[in-house]
This record gives C-alpha cells, structure tokens and sequence, in this order.
C-alpha cells in the first residue's frame, strides 16, 4: 500500500530536484550551512515538488494510459484512486508549505508556490496538452528548487537567484526535447504538440544546439558576477561543451537518433548535477558580505 502512494510522487524527479535545492542553497551560504535549515528547506520543497507530481499524475491519467512509459501508472491502473491521490497531494503541500513558510522566508515560500501554481495550473492543466511552448512554460517551474534554496538563505532574489532561475530554465529545454523525441511515439500516441511532434525532429534538433549554446554562456555569470570561482568554470567550460559537442553529432547522417537523443537526454543529468557540486563547493564569500 505505501509504495502506491510513494511511487505516485515521482521520486526520481524528487531526487533531482533535491540536487538543485542543495546546489542553490550552499551557494547562498558561502561556506556557512545551517545546517538544520538547510535539511527542513530540502525536506519543506521536496514534499511540495511531491505533492505537485501528484495532482499531475491525476491530471495526466488519460495522456499516461496511451504511452507506454507510463501506462502502468497507479492512477492509470487504479491503484490509487484520483480521491485517495489528491488526499494525499494536499497532506503533502500543507506539510511542505507549512515548513517552507516556519522555517524559511516569505520569498522562498513565494518561488516555491509559484513553482507549484505553473506546473499544475498551467503546464498540466492546459499547456502540455494545448501548445508547443508547454516545454517553455514547464520549464519555469523545473527551475524553481534552486531559487528556492538560495533564497532561503539569502532572503532576497539578487542577481545570483536571477541566475539560477535563468540556468536553470535553460537547462529544462534541451533535456526536455530530448525525451520527446526519444519518446516520438509515445507523445504522438498521446497527441502531445512537444516541438519534435509539432514541428519536426530537425527543428528540435536546431533548438537543443542552440539552448545548450545559451545555457553554457549563461552559466559563466556565475563567475563573472563573483559567485563562483576560476575551478567552477573549468567544471562549467568542460561539461558544457562536451554537451554541446554530444548535441552537434545528431547532425551526423549515420547517427542512430534514438541513441543520441539518449545521450543528450543522460548527459544533461551529468551536467546539471556536476555544476550544482561545483557551484556549492567553489563559491566566493564576498559577494555574501556585499548582501550585508
């Protein structure tokens, strides 16, 4: 009975979010962790990321019954019933809320229910299903959990949480159309308009390129506003352009589409989870004293 209600939750995107929680936070703390803030920020988000997951797995019963990745779904199978699902989505956001909103401040709190407010009210209720920039709207929302995390220690949303969010959403892009167009049939078969579906695999292919290309240049603002340091960008510069490179091989007229949408798609975890260690490893204290 518990796995139900736990694998309805989406752990995996759980975990990865965690990371960028983490990330943003030790950013924000320049080498000074509270510690018992830092463990109630991580758990207050997670069960509100949680929580979201639910009502988009209710919301999405009908799309995940005509993919095969997801038509074992236990709202999909019956399981879990769409009453039992949203009960235990509401225990989970008034617990992750009411952490957020004791422990943290007003700002993290706001970033985490307008995280909440864009996956479920926007992306899963009427963009995904509606439009081909529900990938662009989605990805407000996937870049919410570092935001969150800096701003529960800074307290203010400087240039350093404008970056994150900006990285971050950027970051969302290629990952996403990835998936879609290794998922092709899947989304097709649910009559998802993502852009490889809508507008072609090619057209897909430009934008990876392209948003990879603005992620790593975007990325370098952590070190040119003085939050990070010369070996954050030796971390950065190196998985960026590996990725870029990955991306400029789908190109190539032998290549097998699947396996390099794949790659791109499993690199991008490498990627992101490598620089939110940098990030919270190699940050400078001075940009810290400045908020002060």
């Amino acid at each position: 009975m518990l796995r139900r209600y736990f694998q309805v939750t989406k752990p995996g995107i759980i975990m990865g979010n965690l990371i960028s929680v983490a990330g943003g936070f030790l950013l924000a703390s320049r080498g000074e962790v509270d510690w018992l803030l830092f463990t109630l920020t991580l758990l207050g988000l997670s069960l509100v990321v949680a929580s979201g997951c639910v009502v988009n797995n209710v919301i999405d019963r009908d799309i995940d019954a005509a993919m095969a990745r997801t038509k074992t779904r236990v709202t999909v199978t019956g399981e879990i019933s769409s009453v039992a699902a949203l009960s235990h989505s509401l225990v989970l956001g008034l617990s992750g809320f009411g952490l957020l909103a004791y422990f943290t401040n007003w700002i993290a709190l706001g970033f985490a229910a307008f995280g909440f407010f864009i996956y479920v009210g926007v992306y899963s209720l009427y963009m995904k299903r509606n439009s081909v920039y529900g990938t662009v709207v989605g990805s407000l929302s996937g870049a919410v959990p570092p935001v969150v995390g800096y701003c529960a220690v800074s307290g203010v949303f400087d240039s350093g949480a404008a970056i994150l969010l900006l990285m971050f959403c950027l970051w969302q892009m290629p990952h996403s159309y990835a998936i879609a167009i290794f998922r092709f049939d899947d989304y097709r078969a649910a009559n998802i308009p993502v852009l490889p579906v809508a507008q072609g695999v090619e057209k897909a292919k430009h934008h990876i390129v392209l948003y990879i290309a603005i992620y790593a240049l975007v990325v370098m603002l952590l070190l040119l506003s003085g939050y990070t340091g010369v070996a954050f960008m030796a971390v950065a510069c190196t998985a960026s352009f590996w990725w870029l490179l990955m991306a400029l091989k789908g190109y190539q007229r032998d290549s097998d589409l699947h396996g390099w949408a794949r790659q791109v798609f499993a690199f991008s975890i490498v990627n992101i989870t490598v620089l939110s260690i940098a990030m919270a490893i190699d940050n400078h204290s001075t940009v810290s004293a400045m908020l002060y």
